[in-house]
């Protein structure tokens, strides 16, 4: 059980001073501790960051610190509130430019990130290379680029790469790179492609499976695998009305994996009345059914 969680049961959050229980004047009394400073967490990524082409994108911004003062609050929001909701303290930053690489990120903007900071989420371009779609060459050179800018600012830096999602255009349109395979097949190309650029690069700490919680909530039935013809009854729609960007659902999903794999906590305590999806549009069951499509995403992964 994570230390979060303990604290969680014990009645308070995470650095929450415990007040004495020592009667006033006594010289024997501790002074209360001081409460410990939040963690810091950043965000590198594009458009799938963001939140866009959805109410998710500009939504709570103010929750969080956008280093280009664009407004977005998208993922880094979500997961801001999933954090407070379990009583844990994160200072949530991101630095985003829709459609880049994060060669982009490296190249020109780094002087905006280049500092110490506990987490960093990286995000790729969702097909890799915008030339050569699903090649990962240049993917792992920029995260051992940017690895080494976060280690050198802080050697405890803990970062993670966002595998994210399949491409419904990719998979179903004739001018899409995965058209004809699977829906699923494009998300797990990418998984792959993001364990390599960790293997290559030891200062990587995990991978987000955001691409295969996508998957299981197609599989599962919680979502419909294509937008093209229809979506089911009781289905929910993951993509956006570009069957490229994600729905609020579907960023929804994202942010909950993203706060499962950081925290350790299981994204069903936030429970079916969670704020964001209410918010957002989400309903109970809804909700519920996305939590649990991310707790088994994530058990699933700590035997793969």
């Amino acid at each position: 059980m994570s230390g979060a969680v303990l604290l969680m049961l014990a009645g308070c959050a995470p650095g929450q001073a415990v007040a004495s229980t020592a009667p006033h004047g006594d010289a024997a009394a501790a002074p209360a501790e001081a409460k410990a400073a939040p963690k810091t967490i950043l965000f590198i990524g594009n458009s799938f960051t963001q939140g866009a082409h959805s109410a998710a994108r500009n939504w709570r911004a103010g929750s969080v610190a956008d280093l280009n003062n664009a407004g977005y609050g998208g993922v880094p929001a979500l997961f801001k509130l999933f954090t407070e909701q379990a009583g844990l303290d994160y200072r949530v930053s991101l630095e985003t430019q829709g459609g880049k690489s994060l060669g982009f990120h490296y190249d020109e903007r780094r002087q905006r990130f280049d500092r110490a900071w506990d987490i960093v989420v990286l995000q790729e371009f969702s097909t890799l290379d915008r030339d050569r779609p699903g090649d990962p060459a240049d993917y792992i050179r920029n995260v051992g680029r940017l690895a080494a800018l976060f280690k050198a600012r802080n050697p405890a830096v803990d970062i993670r790469l966002a595998a994210t999602w399949s491409r419904a255009d990719q998979a179903y349109r004739p001018q899409g790179h995965w058209y004809g395979k699977p829906v699923t097949a494009m998300a797990e190309d990418l998984r792959a492609a993001a364990d390599r650029a960790r293997s290559a690069n030891p200062g990587v700490a995990g991978v987000l499976p955001v691409g295969q919680a996508w998957n299981r909530a197609m599989t599962s039935g919680v979502a419909d695998p294509n937008p093209y013809d229809g979506i089911g009854y009781g289905q929910l729609d993951l993509w956006a009305y570009d069957h490229y960007h994600a729905s609020v659902a579907g960023y929804y999903l994202s942010a909950l994996v993203t706060f499962g794999a950081i925290t350790g906590i299981d994204p069903t305590t936030l429970g079916p009345k969670e704020k964001g999806a209410d918010e957002l549009g989400l309903s109970d069951e809804q909700a519920a059914a996305l939590q649990r499509v991310a707790r088994d995403t994530l058990a699933e992964q700590i035997r793969r």
